[in-house]
């Protein structure tokens, strides 16, 4: 981990947002939150969490000027849960037009007797390919799911879920990640991603 990291959890209305910094402090790193573009910018790490609708979160993101700057950033930038699938180009979720640091679309699970959605707890891990992000994490560890849309396995996936079909669980391109669970819910598995990340750059 580097000496300093300077991370800058993006203030966008997300309930999970005192958790994430609790689990943050936990690894020794006091996080910033802010949506000032200026404060997200001069970051070394920046974090976008997100629970809620799609459509809002982009509007709150478009209103700060944010939506705009974060698709520029080289450092590493990781998105959770909603804020994973607003890396996107867009969410089936109001048909929102998202940030586009990432090609493709965030889609609605499809709900089963047996399999309701959102689907909500805890869900194996299948590592598709080794990143940084996920050092000393394995195939079948569990993370702690809560959502209702789903992004589709493709080439920026490194972990899946299968739940009546397989999406992206961890994603990577460049300097961009997204974990579709919660890793400040995910027990030991979760600790280690947050303290990967803060490793990264």
């Amino acid at each position: 981990m580097s000496a300093s990291p300077r991370l800058v959890i993006i203030d966008n209305g997300g309930a999970n947002i005192a958790s994430l910094r609790f689990a943050f402090e936990r690894l020794g790193c006091t996080p910033q939150l802010s949506s000032e573009p200026r404060v997200v910018r001069d970051a070394t790490h920046v974090l976008l969490p997100g629970v809620g609708a799609a459509a809002d979160a982009m509007a709150r993101l478009n209103r700060s000027g944010l939506a705009e700057l974060i698709p520029v950033l080289t450092q590493p930038v990781l998105g959770i849960c909603l804020g994973m699938q607003l890396l996107y180009e867009r969410s089936e979720e109001g048909d929102a037009a998202c940030i586009g640091a990432l090609a493709g679309t965030a889609r609605r699970m499809r709900a089963a007797r047996d399999r309701p959605v959102p689907h909500m707890g805890w869900n194996q891990l299948t590592l598709e390919r080794a990143i940084p992000l996920l050092d000393q994490v394995q195939t079948g560890e569990y993370a702690y799911f809560v959502h209702s849309y789903a992004v589709p396995v493709d080439s920026s996936t490194a972990a899946s879920c299968d739940y009546g079909g397989t999406f992206a669980a961890v994603v990577a391109r460049d300097n961009f990640f997204g974990t579709q669970f919660h890793p400040e819910r995910s027990a030991a598995t979760g600790a280690r991603i947050l303290a990967n990340f803060l490793r990264l750059g």
